[in-house]
């Protein structure tokens, strides 16, 4: 199926990028543990935020709802957009167009 999208992949993915890293304990996506984490420099986080951004965008074409650390991330290709939530909020949206 995968995800649609109109807009250049570089700048969803970068969108993509800062809203996983905005999600509580996403590392854990990769079974990471928190000292782990927290013993990689900035860059290094950059990376595995980026690698997680990429894996999720291609998953939710297979997997229209992801749940990432504390949050959840969805397509919903009616609106062509990427939600990503907390809780009971959606804290971004990601325009696929």
């Amino acid at each position: 199926m995968g995800v649609r999208h109109a807009r250049e992949y570089a700048d969803i993915l970068k969108d993509l990028t800062a809203a996983v890293g905005d999600i509580q304990e996403s590392y854990t996506f990769f079974e990471m543990e928190r000292e782990e984490w927290e013993a990689l420099h900035e860059e290094d986080r950059h990376e595995v935020m980026e690698a997680l951004a990429d894996d999720v965008f291609f998953g939710l074409g297979e997997d229209p709802v992801i749940k990432v650390g504390q949050g959840v991330i969805a397509y919903n290709s009616k609106f062509h957009i990427i939600e990503v939530s907390q809780g009971d909020k959606v804290t971004q949206i990601i325009r696929l167009i």
